[in-house]
């Protein structure tokens, strides 16, 4: 995740507004999600987990002076969008949140993962197999595409002519489900059997009734537009800035990450380790010790430790990629943590590495609960600084040897960051049959179902 080739930069299609500008416009789409995270944030007690409780809803609808139904579409936009995360019954602010009136790149970063995660924003039309749903899902990019290089309006006839043709594809490249490479059959053979629904749509072929399509199409253009993706005209559709730079961002498979600053040694702890996020290992070795020699070893484990504490996951591997510099000082205080559940794996790993483990055998004292919950960390350390492979590549690291044995233990681990992470590998993954199971299971997660 630290290896970057070094070529030019991409530049965004001409017209493209700057980044202050699409921050701005992306903090205009999640203004009512902010205000709900906000005062999610600051009211203590239970009654703030998904779906909104029925007494958090009217308390935070008088608060804030919105609608209940405002309320509940702010809350949901608030969590997909990491402004807020869910520790049991308490919702504690996210780091986008924290960061979000003076970092652009965690604002666009934040309205990116709603995009990702438009079907789950906009519910899809009652009576419809869920087969013909997910199909249409995993047809919106190609849609997306067209309108982006459209470079303007696309008719709705147009758009649903693509949709209808992308559907049709894939009925014919159905296969089954793999984890890795060589894994597929064990993958095939844990499958969950489908649903007769299912089953229906993957026989119905291209003769799948066009009004279907049509239904479907104006589902999907309905959630875009809701999350600040597109702008909808009497038969036509075109793509907001913020939703054709998206989508040119995807296409052109770049990071949005934060820049690394100039003069690591004088930074803090969080600013020195997104500055050597970029660096490959040795390097980034070197920049952890003059930053440490620069100041005592307390304050130093100490400050590492609280970043650690924080919500951005890269900052987590790295703080503890730091304390394996500091070494033996560091024991006492990496061996306290081990009762805090955020970071008991990485301090696990410390220790086992600290008293002479082989790295590559250290994660044989974790948990097979712990070693999810540390997968789903890395994921969302990915999702949210990494480029578009590594995430689909980190499946390949997963204890598991399916992606349904994967997908229950994710669900059942409980890391308030499971469903952004299951949106954001459903959207990366070529294989339109793995995204639809990732992109159910992360359905099931938001909406508490098992």
């Amino acid at each position: 995740m630290t290896t970057r080739r070094t070529r030019p930069a991409p530049r965004p299609p001409e017209g493209t507004p700057p980044r202050a500008e699409l921050a701005r416009q992306a903090r205009a789409v999640l203004a009512d999600a902010v205000r709900i995270a906000h005062w999610a944030a600051g009211t203590p007690g239970p009654g703030t987990a998904a779906p909104l409780a029925a007494h958090a809803l009217e308390r935070a609808a008088t608060a804030l002076e919105l609608s209940p139904a405002q309320v509940r579409a702010g809350w949901d936009r608030a969590r997909l969008a990491g402004l807020v995360e869910l520790h049991g019954d308490t919702a504690r602010p996210g780091w986008r949140l924290r960061a979000w009136d003076r970092d652009d790149s965690a604002v666009l970063r934040g309205w990116v993962a709603l995009f990702d995660a438009w079907s789950l924003v906009h519910a899809a039309p009652e009576g419809i197999e869920a087969g013909a749903v997910a199909e249409a899902v995993e047809a919106v990019p190609q849609v997306l595409s067209l309108l982006q290089l459209s470079a303007g309006s696309v008719t709705v006839p147009a758009l649903l002519d693509l949709l209808g043709q992308r559907v049709a594809e894939l009925h014919e490249e159905r296969c089954e489900v793999p984890l890795g490479p060589g894994r597929t059959a064990s993958a095939a053979s844990a499958a969950p059997a489908e649903t007769a629904a299912d089953q229906a749509a993957a026989t119905a072929g291209p003769a799948r009734s066009a009004d279907l399509n049509a239904l479907l199409l104006d589902w999907a253009l309905e959630g875009l537009a809701a999350v600040g993706a597109l702008t909808l005209g009497k038969g036509h559709a075109t793509l907001t800035p913020l939703g054709n730079w998206a989508v040119w961002v995807k296409l052109e498979q770049i990071c949005v990450a934060a820049q690394s600053p100039a003069g690591n040694i004088e930074q803090s702890a969080a600013d020195m380790l997104l500055g050597c996020a970029r660096l490959t290992p040795g390097p980034a070795r070197d920049e952890y010790r003059a930053w440490l020699a620069a100041r005592t070893v307390g304050s130093a484990v100490a400050e590492l430790l609280a970043v650690a504490r924080g919500e951005d996951a890269l900052l987590r591997g790295l703080a503890f990629e730091a304390l394996r510099v500091v070494g033996a000082p560091a024991e006492p205080e990496v061996r306290a943590v081990l009762a805090e559940p955020s970071l008991r794996p990485y301090a696990l790993l410390w220790l086992a590495e600290y008293e002479g483990n082989d790295p590559d055998d250290a994660q044989d004292v974790l948990s097979r609960e712990e070693a999810t919950w540390l997968w789903v960390d890395t994921a969302a350390a990915v999702a949210d600084h990494g480029e578009t492979g590594l995430l689909v590549r980190h499946l390949d690291s997963a204890v598991q040897g399916t992606v349904p044995a994967l997908l229950d233990e994710v669900r059942a681990v409980g890391h308030p960051r499971t469903v952004q992470v299951l949106v954001a590998l459903a959207a990366a993954h070529p294989d339109p049959a793995l995204a639809k199971a990732v992109r159910r299971a992360a359905f099931q997660v938001h909406t508490g179902g098992a």
